[in-house]
């Protein structure tokens, strides 16, 4: 089987988790490739489409184009699903395993399972396991070809909106038990927490002290 792994960003956090999905293919058998360029999607049989930020529209290139999305769809769909639903307050994120379609977020259904989060990780440690869900989802599929049917989507549909810099914003007025989560989803390098005193604005960063 031919399966190509589509990351569009380079910089993108996914992509260790996407070199680790094409060498375990690859010791399946399977002639697969990690590719960073939509020219670059050649004909085959499944593209996996991790951590797009532009919209593959070659779909007819595979017979699968297989989405990992961390919600119940159509519940959810949108702009980081995971990060909205920790602000929520939730540590247990569904992911789907769905097939692109013209519509955002609108595919059948392959296979559903659950991130189960303590409650204190920070982002590393999210994007960890956000990371192994999606290669296991992914696996689950290839290694179970043929016996899995994809489902229509039912139910009322929701989305998330995108994220902006504003959104990593600390209230001064609020403690940090209060917005420990947002702490948690901030990025140190790409958007960390910020706040805002006297019109000055300043950056934080949080880590796990190495102790604990």
């Amino acid at each position: 089987m031919r399966v190509q792994v589509l990351v569009d960003t380079p910089n993108s956090w996914i992509i260790p988790y996407a070199e680790k999905l094409v060498k375990s293919l690859s010791d399946l058998g399977h002639e697969s490739y990690l590719i960073n360029k939509h020219s670059e999607v050649n004909y085959g049989d499944i593209l996996c489409l991790l951590g797009c930020e532009k919209i593959f529209k070659a779909l007819y290139k595979n017979r699968h184009n297989l989405v990992v999305h961390e919600s119940d769809l159509p519940k959810g769909k949108g702009w980081s699903p995971l990060t909205w639903q920790i602000l929520d307050g939730k540590n247990k994120i569904p992911i789907t395993l769905f097939e692109a379609a013209e519509g955002v977020d609108s595919g059948s259904i392959y296979v559903k399972d659950i991130i189960h989060l303590k409650g204190d990780e920070l982002n590393d440690e999210i994007k960890h396991k956000q990371g192994k869900a999606t290669i296991d989802l992914i696996l689950r599929f290839i290694n179970g070809y043929g016996s899995i049917d994809g489902k229509t989507q039912q139910g009322k549909e929701s989305f998330y909106p995108r994220r902006t810099p504003n959104d990593s914003k600390l209230d001064v007025n609020k403690s940090i038990a209060e917005q420990f989560n947002l702490l948690r989803v901030c990025d140190n390098e790409r958007y960390p927490a910020w706040f805002v005193i006297d019109g000055k604005k300043y950056i934080l960063k949080i880590y796990r002290d190495g102790k604990n």
